[in-house]
């Protein structure tokens, strides 16, 4: 391995936010990304951090990032969502992801968290046939919800 896992720091937040961007052209959602580098910064590194990131390091350049945060279960308790893993995409295959995902399991599993979850695109064939292999449940049967900020004021607006 010629690269080093650890916690992200604030002065990564540039290359983190670049990752991001990175994601949301392959899963082809270029333009998706609302958050900022500010963001990142401020919601990652206040007295009450909303996230956690391991970065993967290689010659000083962060090429992977596994952010997650924490849920609650009402079924399972203390839970951890992985919300990205990306590696960048000249440095796949050489370990990176797989050592960031292994990071967030290990620290679910040091601080007692009873699950992590995270979703996957169906046709990103890999990455399902990856989580698969190492004995995460793959749950088909379940769907993805959400509203966004524009369905949020249409709702409060008609209710």
């Amino acid at each position: 391995m010629d690269f080093i896992v650890r916690l992200a720091e604030k002065k990564d937040m540039q290359s983190v936010f670049n990752l991001i961007t990175e994601l949301a052209v392959f899963e082809k959602e270029p333009d998706a990304v609302e958050i900022t580098v500010q963001d990142l910064e401020r919601d990652g590194f206040s007295e009450k951090p909303k996230f956690k990131v391991f970065v993967a390091e290689q010659e000083n350049n962060i090429i992977g990032i596994a952010l997650f945060y924490e849920r609650y279960s009402t079924w399972k308790g203390r839970t951890i969502h992985l919300e990205d893993l990306i590696v960048t995409k000249e440095k796949q295959k050489i370990g990176a992801g797989k050592a960031l995902y292994a990071a967030v399991l290990k620290y679910a599993y040091n601080n007692n968290y009873n699950r992590v979850a995270w979703e996957v695109i169906d046709w990103n064939t890999n990455a399902v046939e990856f989580y698969k292999s190492t004995g995460a449940n793959y749950l088909n049967d379940w769907s993805v919800v959400q509203m966004d900020k524009e369905g949020l004021a249409k709702f409060i607006e008609n209710n």
